[in-house]
């Protein structure tokens, strides 16, 4: 199976039933799961946030957390380090992009370089998408 890189957004939509799950899901059983070790975290405050509007009720979210559990050992994260920092920089300047959306796409640049691997990168997140089209990556659109 290959690898693809993805963001946050698409993890949401395979814990959470909405619009795009099933494609999600679908996604994530054809590639391996690559992200940045930022996700789990970033994972976790969409849960919270979910359950605290009340979309998601603490029976569900109990479930969500131990399907987490078990898929945890599965998902390979990337460190964000210097050069991975310092790369996010750069796309702020150049795209104006958000913070953490600067970190994925940093994080799957440096990746790319250190491997030589040209690794896929699947988003729901719109803005998203138009940065990582505007760098010219293999973007997969999960909307």
């Amino acid at each position: 199976m290959s690898l693809a890189y993805f963001d946050t957004s698409v993890l949401v939509k395979n814990y959470v039933r909405e619009a795009g799950s099933a494609r999600a899901r679908a996604l994530l059983r054809t590639y391996s799961f690559l992200s940045s070790a930022i996700t789990p975290v970033e994972l976790m405050s969409a849960l919270m946030r979910k359950h605290s509007t009340g979309e998601l009720n603490l029976q569900d979210l109990s479930r969500i957390l131990a399907r987490i559990r078990e898929d945890r050992p599965y998902w390979k994260l990337l460190d964000v380090g210097a050069s991975v920092l310092s790369q996010g920089e750069e796309l702020v300047q150049k795209t104006r992009m958000r913070t953490l959306d600067a970190i994925h796409l940093a994080s799957l640049a440096v990746f790319r370089s250190a491997s030589g691997s040209v690794t896929r990168f699947i988003t729901a997140d719109g803005r998203q998408r138009d940065a990582a089209t505007h760098l010219d990556l293999d973007v997969v659109w999960v909307g």
